[in-house]
């Protein structure tokens, strides 16, 4: 008489094999979750710098000496170009969201500000400005803002409402 041998798994191999993988879920999700965290804020920094060379630009090319008041400023094309100050990723409004952050900028309208080639009233551009990048997870302590000085600022809370358009942040500690 012969016998035919089982093939396959049995329940207990099936059960041990989710339990491992069950245990390498639950020590990689934290570093994972940190990995995100971080992917955030590098490209809030980044942001940052892109919206500081920006405005730069629009002062230098288009606003007579002025900053932006506003992002969506920033994504409107002078005439003759077909490229704006800044990608519609950052331009889509005057606050956007963006890799876990929310990103804004605000300049104090100056009343002697010419009006700009992209469409700028006089009176509404400014002397400087602030740009800030405030998560959107509470348990991300990293916020960032930036000035008219070129200077990236990180701080434990938001930035936006403490830093000034010109000199250095109160608050945080400058990033190199």
């Amino acid at each position: 008489m012969v016998r035919n041998k089982a093939q396959g798994f049995a329940l207990i191999d099936l059960i041990f094999v989710c339990g491992i993988i069950g245990l390498l879920c639950s020590i990689a999700l934290p570093r994972l979750l940190l990995a995100q965290q971080s992917a955030g804020a590098a490209s809030a920094i980044g942001s940052m710098r892109t919206i500081n060379s920006a405005q730069l630009t629009f002062a230098l090319t288009c606003g007579g000496g002025f900053y932006a008041p506003k992002l969506t400023t920033l994504g409107i094309a002078p005439p003759g170009s077909n490229q704006a100050f800044l990608s519609p990723d950052v331009t889509s409004a005057d606050t956007v969201t963006k890799s876990g952050y929310i990103i804004q900028m605000t300049a104090t309208p100056f009343p002697g500000s010419p009006g700009s080639c992209n469409g700028v009233a006089g009176g509404d551009a400014g002397q400087a400005f602030v740009a800030a990048a405030d998560p959107t997870e509470p348990t991300n302590p990293r916020f960032f803002a930036t000035n008219v000085n070129s200077s990236i600022w990180e701080n434990s809370s938001t930035l936006f409402g403490v830093m000034p358009e010109v000199g250095d942040s109160p608050a945080g500690h400058l990033i190199r």
